[in-house]
């Protein structure tokens, strides 16, 4: 995988499956998610991994996408991830 299609992870989560799948299909959102600091990858990932139902999960993924797309870095309106 060249750097360009490298995948970066967050500081204390991995980035799961079903984000990875989403980032090789879609550069644009891969680039935005390679540019945030690794905090706010961390941040992201815990969010979307803290939905308890397929569907909320599902739901963030999207949101995610869209707040990437209209410059957003970081999930809103959350506490932030407790791991780190």
């Amino acid at each position: 995988m060249s750097m360009k299609n490298k995948i970066s992870n967050g500081v204390v989560h991995r980035v799961p499956a079903d984000l990875k799948k989403i980032f090789t299909e879609k550069a644009p959102v891969l680039e935005t998610w390679n540019d945030i600091t690794p905090l706010a990858r961390n941040e992201w990932i815990c969010w979307i991994e803290d939905a308890k139902k397929s569907e909320t999960r599902e739901r963030r993924i999207k949101i995610m996408i869209d707040k990437f797309n209209k410059g957003a870095r970081r999930p809103c309106c959350w506490a932030g991830c407790t791991h780190r």
